[in-house]
């Protein structure tokens, strides 16, 4: 189960992998990663860029298929993963297997500049 709390407003997803993505704000390019829960902590499985700009170079070991970036980041497995919302930028997706949100419409009411932490569930 993947827990969602912004300040008071907090929901619970039935998943245990998902697909966060979003625009970057300045050069309009997409970014995607891929997170499973194991073991209590959330592990990224691969990452993907829909191209390239100033400051945005794909890293390392990236591979280019079909016009996107496909890299595995080396990042530990996380206990917790904060993102802000913000109004000045677009918002960030949540995908399951069978549908994608807008993170924010899962925590109505937040406010502008709220800091969304996504973790697993306790037990």
């Amino acid at each position: 189960m993947l827990c969602l709390a912004a300040g008071a407003a907090g929901a619970v997803l039935a998943v245990s992998a998902f697909t966060l993505s979003w625009t970057h704000s300045i050069e309009k390019i997409r970014w995607e990663e891929d997170w499973r829960i194991e073991a209590g902590a959330l592990v990224i499985d691969e990452a993907r860029i829909r191209g390239s700009g100033a400051g945005m170079e794909p890293p390392a070991g990236s591979v280019l298929q079909d016009g996107v970036w496909h890299y595995r980041p080396d990042l530990p497995p996380q206990k917790v993963l904060r993102l802000t919302h913000s109004p000045y930028a677009t918002g960030y997706t949540l995908c399951t297997s069978s549908v994608c949100t807008p993170l924010a419409d899962h925590l109505p009411g937040i406010d502008n500049d709220a800091v969304i932490e996504l973790r697993e569930c306790p037990p």
